[in-house]
């Protein structure tokens, strides 16, 4: 063992894992390796291992973590059931006449695939291969196409059910029922505001977003597009009132609400005639890739975690913040900026992990209100996905973008660089009106989960 101070082991784990990641090291073995090496030198193999030990048991033990396998499959059925593309086509016949209106039937898809999903990586996916193709075609800016395309589809992991807010909620200690509730009216108020910036846009610069010629929508009737709309968003209704709707009445928690999400979509995709053996293999594989990946970095961050604290870090970290000019604003704006800089390089459920144990305890000692501050955090995150280098949802719209359509990397980044802008006006909302994250988790019925 080696006699080294709570600021040198704080400079030591937290530098390691910034530097390993910017060599293209997996982002799990990190910061298990520098929790290993770490507790290795200061506090000897047998409290390491105490450590590491105690740690993952303790997590594999999480209750909640069921919703994650739960609300992947949920996720991974939706995306294959052709809802998704109906109701884009639905909206696409009603909105196609507006300058922009294919980009604003983008936000409220993306919008309602989040409500269903859980996850960006699927919100992003779809919204891709049903979406950018028209826009492009129809002479819609590249940059505004994807750009919308990333911004909505990121909105998939705010909006519950989102895999994050049930990872984080317990790393907190707040109800991730709470959270569900607590991440509507943000996710709404980001949505309204991408919709309002690109009708904005598109009215000042017609060419940006060019409007469907008037005989190409007259082919079809009111009536039909009526009908059509009304069968497209009744079965994503029915996904939203199983899982959101038995939480905030009390009947469920979120797990068990997960299960009743999956069973809407079985049920949905045999309606549809999606449900094959195929579609059931494919989804037993995500499910298990997308948990082992959650489940193996959420333990090895939670090691870290462990050593980190138990090395005194936590405190060295409390007391750096809790120093900063301006006092608790000051120290929370900090946090932020902490959390913004960490999510340009590196994986959000790591941040999640390592962040949320030292910092939640600083802004309950602030004074600020534990949900409220957990949602700051979140809604800061969306920006995580969207900036590089660590910037998933580019990479996912970029990959699964038709080559023949020329999208350039380029052309992503310079789209969403507004998007980002609007969520850091969203994050100045939520701190004028606190009760847009506070005011729906306080009219829940039934008992707190």
């Amino acid at each position: 063992m080696i006699e080294l101070s709570a600021e040198v082991v704080t400079f030591l784990m937290l530098g390691g894992v910034l530097t390993l990641v910017l060599t293209g090291f997996p982002i799990g073995l990190v910061i298990g390796s520098v929790a290993f090496i770490v507790g290795i030198l200061v506090f000897g193999p047998d409290v390491t291992f105490h450590i590491l030990y105690s740690r993952l048991l303790e997590l594999t033990l999480n209750y909640p973590y069921l919703a994650v396998p739960l609300f992947t499959f949920m996720g991974v059925v939706l995306q294959h059931s052709g809802i998704a593309e109906e109701l884009y086509d639905a909206l696409y016949e009603w909105l196609s006449g507006f300058k922009g209106g294919l980009a604003v039937v983008t936000v409220i898809v993306g919008t309602i695939l989040a409500a269903c999903l859980g996850t960006i990586t699927a919100s992003v996916t779809i919204l891709t291969l049903i979406a950018l193709a028209p826009m492009v075609s129809r002479g819609y800016d590249k940059s505004l196409a994807s750009g919308t395309i990333v911004a909505s589809g990121t909105l998939g992991i705010l909006i519950p059910p989102s895999i994050m807010l049930v990872v984080y909620g317990p790393q907190a200690g707040v109800s991730v029922g709470k959270m569900f509730m607590g991440a509507i009216f943000p996710g709404l108020i980001l949505s309204g505001l991408y919709i309002t910036y690109i009708t904005v846009r598109c009215y000042l610069n017609p060419k940006l977003g060019p409007p469907i010629p008037e005989e190409e929508r007259a082919k079809i009737s009111s009536l039909k597009k009526l009908i059509k709309l009304l069968k497209a968003i009744t079965p994503t209704l029915l996904i939203i009132l199983a899982v959101l709707g038995t939480i905030y009445t009390g009947i469920a928690p979120p797990t068990e609400a997960a299960a009743m999400g999956s069973l809407a979509v079985v049920i949905l995709a045999i309606l549809y005639r999606k449900f094959t053996w195929s579609l059931v293999k494919h989804s037993a594989l995500e499910v298990f890739r997308v948990s082992a990946f959650v489940l193996l970095i959420a333990g090895l961050s939670y090691a870290f975690v462990g050593v980190f604290m138990s090395a005194g870090c936590g405190e060295v970290v409390t007391n750096l913040i809790m120093a900063v000019p301006g006092g608790k604003w000051g120290a929370f704006f900090m946090v932020m900026l902490i959390v913004f800089v960490l999510g340009m390089f590196i994986e959000w459920i790591g941040i999640v992990f390592i962040i949320v144990p030292v910092f939640s305890p600083i802004l309950l000692k602030l004074g600020f209100d534990p949900l409220w501050a957990a949602m700051m955090i979140c809604i800061n995150l969306q920006m995580a996905f969207q900036t590089p280098p660590m910037a998933m949802s580019i990479f996912v719209c970029r990959g699964t973008a038709p080559p023949e359509l020329g999208v350039t990397m380029k052309d992503i980044i310079k789209g969403v660089i507004p998007f980002i802008i609007i969520i850091m006006i969203c994050l100045i909302l939520c701190i004028l009106f606190p009760k847009i994250i506070t005011w729906l988790p306080a009219k829940m019925i039934g008992p707190s989960y």
